[in-house]
């Protein structure tokens, strides 16, 4: 939540508390922190991305390893709570990461390129969108994409909306 607004952070918080009034008093949640984040690299994506989201087509999501590591954030791991946030640094929903691998661009398959709900669902879709957002973003940290390069893979799955 470091790059959000004060507003923005006040209404993460909310939905977070929101969230927690649903549920008993001793559920494991209230003890879980979260990240707040919008998926993509610009606010018409983080719309896009989340509205797949929050409609249950998109249940994966991948990212460059290369990424993580110029930021120095560790690699998400299962149980990771994240809410999700829309282009304007709202929270649209919460999901849980279920599922965390590590593959090569060239490794991802057919059924995680399906999860990611982009597009027609395709993996010729997959490898297309992702080179371009990869050949776009990755020049930031001084990398270039290819076709070898290390992704972590996540799944994942709303838990509050």
């Amino acid at each position: 939540m470091a790059n959000l607004s004060s507003e923005s952070r006040t209404s993460v918080e909310k939905y977070w508390n929101s969230f927690l009034a649903t549920l008993p008093s001793d559920s494991p949640y209230r003890e879980k922190t979260y990240v707040a984040e919008g998926f993509g690299d610009h606010p018409k994506l983080a719309d896009e991305l989340g509205a797949l989201i929050v409609s249950g087509i998109k249940t994966g999501t991948c990212s460059a390893l290369w990424e993580w590591e110029a930021e120095g954030n560790p690699i998400p791991e299962v149980g990771l709570i994240s809410i999700v946030l829309d282009g304007a640094d709202e929270p649209i929903c919460i999901i849980e990461t279920t599922e965390v691998t590590q593959r090569r661009f060239n490794e991802v398959d057919e059924d995680f390129a399906r999860s990611e709900g982009e597009g027609d669902r395709t993996l010729r879709y997959w490898r297309e969108a992702h080179t371009m957002f990869f050949s776009r973003v990755l020049p930031k940290i001084g990398k270039q994409f290819s076709e070898d390069m290390p992704l972590v893979c996540e799944r994942f799955q709303v838990i509050h909306k």
